[in-house]
Parts: C-alpha cells; sequence; structure tokens
C-alpha cells in the first residue's frame, strides 16, 4: 500500500524539488509517472529535465511517445503508462484513492502561495487519509525539510 508523502512548498521552486524526488525515485530502482493539469506545463518540465542541470541527465518523456511505456520517468496529464511504482502530482493534478494504493509511493508537491492550491492539497489529503492511505505533511517553512503530519 502506498505511502502519500504532501511537499509544501514556500522556498523550493516545484521544479527543483520534483528533480530531487525524481532523482531520489529512480535511485530505489522506481518507474516514475509525474501527473499533471496541462500539457503546457508537462512540456516546460520536459525542457527543463532535458536542459538542466548542465552537468546531468534524468531520463524521461513526454507522454504520447512511441516508447512511453520504456520510460523511467513519464510526464502525463492521464494515467501512468510507464508501469509506474510511483506517483508525483503537480498542478493539484487528481490523484484517486484506489488508484494511489497501486503505488508505493504518490508525492504530491503543491505551491504554499497559491491559496487555490493549498485548498486542493488540503482536499487530496482529507479524501486520501478518509480511504485509509498512509501520509505525511511535509513543509520547507523552516528552510530545510520537516515533517508536520502524519496520518
Amino acid at each position: 500500500m502506498a505511502e502519500v508523502f504532501f511537499y509544501h512548498l514556500t522556498r523550493s521552486s516545484p521544479e527543483a524539488t520534483l528533480r530531487v524526488l525524481l532523482e531520489k525515485s529512480l535511485e530505489q530502482g522506481w518507474r516514475v509517472a509525474v501527473r499533471g493539469r496541462t500539457r503546457e506545463t508537462l512540456a516546460r518540465l520536459d525542457e527543463q529535465l532535458w536542459l538542466r542541470p548542465e552537468d546531468g541527465f534524468l531520463p524521461h518523456g513526454l507522454a504520447g511517445g512511441d516508447h512511453d511505456a520504456q520510460q523511467p520517468v513519464l510526464l502525463t496529464t492521464g494515467p501512468a503508462a510507464n508501469g509506474a511504482t510511483a506517483l508525483v502530482s503537480i498542478e493539484g493534478a487528481e490523484v484517486a484513492a484506489d488508484e494511489a494504493g497501486g503505488f508505493e509511493r504518490v508525492s504530491i508537491l503543491f505551491d504554499g502561495g497559491d491559496p487555490g492550491a493549498v485548498e486542493t492539497a488540503r482536499a487530496q489529503w482529507r479524501g486520501l487519509t478518509g480511504a485509509g492511505l498512509k501520509a505525511k505533511y511535509w513543509s520547507e517553512e523552516s528552510g530545510r525539510w520537516q515533517m508536520k503530519a502524519e496520518a
């Protein structure tokens, strides 16, 4: 059963946090689906993951290509078509409780400066924990990541 980690971003950019999470996930041997709401955001992330940092490369693909099933990291607005064992939600992309239970880890990144994003994350927390999933809330408000709540 999945653990769900909520990341309340107040200092780091979503892109920087996402890169760290993806690197750690790949180190665990997990395939990852990154789910966003808009194709435009995913296209921007795709470009950033290809171009930065200049001294590294994070293998990934943008959904809709011929090799989606083979991607270690797949950027998508829909289901994980790459056999993902981890899911990262950005932009408030939906994560259903029954779906979340099929992953080893679900990470939900949300912008602490956006009241709408905070409310969406709160609703996701209620929905996922209400369905019996274990969840942890992480905040970087103090300057480093700290777990602030667990359910």
